[in-house]
Order: structure tokens, then sequence, then C-alpha cells
């Protein structure tokens, strides 16, 4: 069952500056039996980007994801993004076509030593590389790469109903099972000033927020006063 035909309304009326979202968590606990998948002709990579630079992981982030109302990364403080991609158990590995970059799958290795778990982050195509069998295909070579790696014993994914419809499915053909599914109520990013009016066309704006509401005006007490200077004498001939 899709994404789509579980009934993300069943939460109920969402709050003024709200959007209603069902979140679906995913496991693959055994390694694929499949081979690889070739590559498109067209695509070249994935190529790790080393030592990632803000710039250019917002550049993917925010293009790619702006569609799908990618706003977790945008909002977060980015002197701690920053630090995240420097951490090289965080990879960013970048697809290109005709030169150009055409998405990206983002793994998260931190957990590894814990408890044997990776974690793919993101996983998108630039608007123009959609549709082209990119996005399958790069999932798999992310599958694949992951379970290549000695004492892995999960790998995990999730997607939301913001997502592209496709992506649950081509997740459970890929070899991931649901854990756990969560509906919740999360702030439109567009009301926020995150993400512009025009992100995520295919999700309706939520209601406007309601205003908050400014404090109460104070009359200053003699505490709060300022002190008060002496006034300089000047005499009228020395005024301009």
């Amino acid at each position: 069952m899709g994404v789509g035909e579980m009934g993300v309304g069943e939460v109920g009326r969402a709050p003024p500056g709200k959007l209603p979202v069902l979140i679906t968590f995913m496991e693959m606990a055994t390694p694929p039996q499949t081979p690889p998948r070739p590559a498109p002709g067209i695509a070249q990579g994935p190529l790790l980007a080393r030592n990632c630079t803000l710039a250019y992981y917002r550049f993917l982030y925010d293009t790619i994801g702006e569609r799908w109302l990618w706003s977790l990364r945008r909002g977060m403080d980015q002197d701690e993004l920053s630090r995240m991609l420097a951490d090289p158990q965080v990879e960013v590995h970048v697809i290109h076509v005709d030169g150009m970059p055409a998405g990206f799958v983002e793994l998260d290795w931190r957990l590894l030593p814990a408890d044997g778990t990776v974690a793919i982050d993101y996983l998108g195509l630039m608007p123009w590389a959609i549709g082209r069998g990119l996005g399958s295909w790069l999932l798999d070579w992310a599958v694949h790469h992951v379970w290549q790696r000695p004492r892995v014993r999960r790998l995990t994914i999730n997607t939301c109903s913001f997502d592209h419809p496709a992506a649950l499915p081509l997740y459970l053909r890929t070899g991931f099972r649901r854990l756990r599914q969560e509906r919740k109520f999360v702030d439109d990013p567009r009301w926020t000033g995150v993400m512009p009016p025009t992100a995520g066309p295919h999700i309706p704006l939520a209601e406007p927020p309601l205003p908050t509401p400014s404090p109460p005006e104070t009359q200053p007490t003699a505490t709060d006063a300022p002190p008060r200077r002496p006034i300089a004498f000047r005499p009228s001939a020395s005024r301009p």
C-alpha cells in the first residue's frame, strides 16, 4: 500500500501553519541477492564529494529538495551542518550527466560501530534528471555499496507523503521493509520563511499561522529608567 493510500487526513484537521505528513520508516536487514545494476549510459559516477563544502551541499540539497519540501537542512544551524559534512563518516555521493550534477545520495555511517546500522539520509535527483532511470539505479548502487562494508547489519531509509509517489514502491521492490509509520503535523516551511512560497507545488499551502501576540508594553520603573545626564550650559552665542 503506497503512501497515498494511507489517508494522511486521518490525523485530523491541521492547525494553522501546519501540514499533515505520513512518515514511513524502513530497513533492509540482509544483503541484496541480485547483482548490481549497470549504470545508465548517460550517467557518470557516483563520485564521492570529499570534504564537501557547505555551499556545494546546499546547492544540491536546496535544488533537489525544493520540490519535495526538504527543509531540515535549510533550517539547521549552518555551522553544525558544516561540522557534519566534515565528518568522514558522512558521505555525499554525486552522479553527473553531461558533466552536470544530476543527483546525490547521502550515507551516514556514524552508527556502524555501535550497532551495525547505516542510514541513507537523502537520495534525490535534480528536477531535469527525473524520469531517466537514474533514481532506481542510484538506490541500487547505494544498497550494494553499503553492504560491501564489513559489520553492516542493517540499512535504513525513510520516506514521507511529501516525496515522489514512486519512492515507497521503489524502496519495497529494492528489498526494504516497513518498520513503522508515523502521522504528525509539521511546520509548513513556506510560512516560516525557510523555503520560498513556490516550493512543493503539489503540496497545498497550510492555513496561515496565527499571528504571534505582541508583548504588552510596560512603563519603565524608576529602576528601569536610564540615568539622567546633566545638561551642559551653552551660552547662546555658541549655538549654530
